[in-house]
């Protein structure tokens, strides 16, 4: 399952795969924006820890690390 999100010219995708029943483990992606040089390499598919989960708290989880890391890159919104 997949989903993308919209977050301050960037776009996350965050893609879940079956662990168990009802049970999830999130990867996340960034792409697009303006500043593809500040993602370099590191644009790439990233597994999240301290799974699995379940279906709604995996979207969130990848959501909210996604947007934490476009906060790192770009720095606070003002």
């Amino acid at each position: 399952m997949h989903i993308l999100i919209a977050y301050r010219g960037f776009e996350i995708h965050v893609e879940l795969t079956p662990a168990a029943e009802d049970t999830f483990n999130v990867i996340f992606q960034i792409k697009g924006g303006t500043n593809l040089e500040a993602l370099g390499v590191r644009g790439g598919r990233v597994p999240l820890r301290n799974g699995p989960f379940t279906e709604r708290w995996a979207y969130l989880v990848g959501e909210i690390a996604g947007q934490a890391a476009i906060d790192l890159l770009l720095g606070p919104v003002d």
